[in-house]
């Protein structure tokens, strides 16, 4: 069983809110989750994120992967290091972009 910590999409139209939860990776996004884990939310000013610190610890510690968006939030939380993020500028060659990193 390979679990997941992702978000769930809850919420109106237009108006997102998202739970932070534990899944299967095979259960669709809105699917059966093993725990919720916390409560993001995107719309508030500033935004609105509580999560339940140690049992996110202990997921990550069981082997739980988290998603990709859900990485950066716990880096913001202080649970996961930072990542360095690499953004795809097109209007660059690669060529160019290699000698600006160097």
């Amino acid at each position: 069983m390979a679990v997941k910590l992702r978000l769930k999409r809850l919420g109106k139209k237009k108006q997102p809110v998202y739970r932070v939860v534990a899944a299967e990776s095979k259960n669709p996004r809105d699917g059966r989750t093993l725990e919720t884990l916390g409560v993001y939310n995107p719309l508030k000013d500033p935004v609105e994120i509580s999560i339940k610190k140690e049992r996110v610890t202990y997921w990550l510690s069981v082997g739980a992967q988290p998603t990709e968006t859900l990485e950066r939030l716990l880096s913001q939380e202080g649970l996961l290091p930072e990542k360095k993020r690499h953004s795809s500028n097109q209007k660059i060659s690669k060529k160019d972009r290699k000698e600006k990193e160097s």
